[in-house]
């Protein structure tokens, strides 16, 4: 116990510690933030694309797109708070100077690669058949070309207009009003809805719209919440008991405390640090989500078990970690030994995909029972919506803490052997030794 609270200490009385807690959700965050606030910050420069329009059809209704959206589109605000915020797109008609489209398509080419967006920054190339496919496929096809492969608002916009008036011509063609074909084609929307219940007088209350994104940020936070509290405070430990090693600290702190309580002392004083960090960033959560009217979305039964599971993977990897700092003798050594643990310790973020679409489904069992992987895919399991049943957690939870038991048990004998040893690093093969025979 003297020991945890001096670990403890330590870590907390930091200024180090308290600048990490408010720049690691900036870091983790950072990239929202950074995005929302350079949402403005875009080239608002004029867009020039040719259009070379074989079906003699369909350039003037694009170019009349264009128009529209130039006047009305790019701009926000109003009167003399008017902002331009996207660039306009301006479309030229170009005829072929060849009778090889090959010729044509090389011709524009050449000319966006000398002037860029000072003549053209692209071109469009309409088939002649558009309107009326017939056997030969590559002439009914629409192609967009560019030098700037990841630019593709106007690929994107273009579309829009050149389908819209292919299906007026197309209609036209076949004796059909447009305005009734559309009406009888219009889509109605699929709601996404909750299950009806009775509230507690009895009666029915009407489903509610389920927010899709709410649902899934929520078991993701609980999971990367989890992910930051682990690598903060089991992680430092390799570094803590290398560098007590390599100072000849650890003979001195031997001759006071036995080998297994030195490390048991390191391993609660984490614990402590892991649950302060938890605690300060889900009270933030909590009170962000309540003040957005999210709340509801915040499974308030769930943090227990986020403290539950976030102690045993502090004690379970932080004992894996002890047993690295111990059995090496420099930081490469560290390195080269934390790789395969630090693979468990992502192992979540690789399938956390599949777990929130299908949480109930044998795959996300069999995963989250997978004691590495289990604190984080289990605690995310229980944030969506309708809960898993209790009996998972608390198999996960006997699965976690045998894990954990045996990799304390093995730790112990690692770091009561490897502590004192100096000048090389131990192999795996050595340090499965020390746990099985001592």
């Amino acid at each position: 116990i003297v020991v945890a609270v001096r670990e403890y200490q330590a870590a907390v009385k930091t200024k180090a510690f308290i600048v990490s807690l408010v720049l690691m959700p900036v870091m983790m965050g950072g990239s929202v933030v950074v995005q929302v606030l350079m949402r403005d910050k875009v080239d608002i420069k004029d867009k020039r694309i040719a259009v070379l329009d074989y079906s003699g059809q369909l350039s003037d209704a694009a170019t009349a797109a264009a128009q529209a959206r130039n006047e009305e589109e790019i701009f926000e605000g109003e009167g003399a708070a008017r902002k331009q915020v996207k660039p306009r797109f301006l479309l030229q008609d170009v005829e072929p100077t060849s009778d090889d489209p090959a010729q044509v398509r090389l011709a524009l080419s050449e000319r966006v690669r000398k002037n860029g967006s000072n003549d053209i920054m692209a071109f469009v190339v309409i088939g002649p058949d558009v309107i009326k496919p017939g056997d030969d496929p590559s002439r009914a096809a629409i192609d967009y070309h560019s030098n700037s492969p990841t630019y593709d608002d106007i690929q994107n916009w273009i579309a829009a207009p050149l389908n819209e008036r292919i299906q007026q011509l197309r209609l036209q063609a076949a004796n059909l009003d447009a305005k009734v074909v559309t009406e009888a084609t219009r889509r109605i929307p699929v709601g996404n809805l909750g299950l009806v219940s009775r509230d507690k007088a009895g009666n029915i209350t009407k489903a509610e719209q389920t927010n899709k994104i709410a649902n899934v940020i929520v078991p993701l936070g609980l999971m990367m919440l989890m992910f930051m509290v682990v690598m903060i405070g089991a992680s430092p430990l390799v570094q803590s008991v290398l560098e007590e090693k390599t100072l000849r600290i650890a003979e001195v702190l031997l001759g006071s405390i036995p080998p297994f309580q030195l490390m048991m002392g390191k391993l609660l004083g984490m614990v402590g640090v892991s649950l302060t960090i938890a605690t300060v960033y889900l009270a933030g959560m909590f009170y962000a989500l309540w003040q957005a009217d999210y709340g509801q979305f915040f499974p308030a039964h769930v943090v227990w078990w986020f403290a539950f599971f976030q102690a045993l993977a502090v004690l379970m990897y932080g004992a894996i970690f002890i047993a690295i700092g111990a059995a090496v003798s420099d930081q490469k050594e560290a390195q080269n030994l934390m790789t395969p643990v630090m693979l468990l310790v992502v192992a979540p973020m690789f399938v956390w995909v599949n777990v929130v679409r299908e949480p109930s489904a044998s795959l996300s069992l069999a995963l989250s029972l997978f004691p590495p992987a289990t604190p984080m895919l289990m605690v995310m399991r229980q944030a969506i919506p309708p809960g898993i049943p209790i009996w998972q957690p608390l198999l996960g939870a006997a699965l976690v803490i045998l894990t954990t038991l045996l990799c304390v048990f093995a730790a112990g004998r690692i770091f009561r052997v490897g502590i004192l040893m100096q000048g090389k690093g131990a192999k795996v093969g050595e340090m499965m030794r020390w746990v099985f025979r001592g």
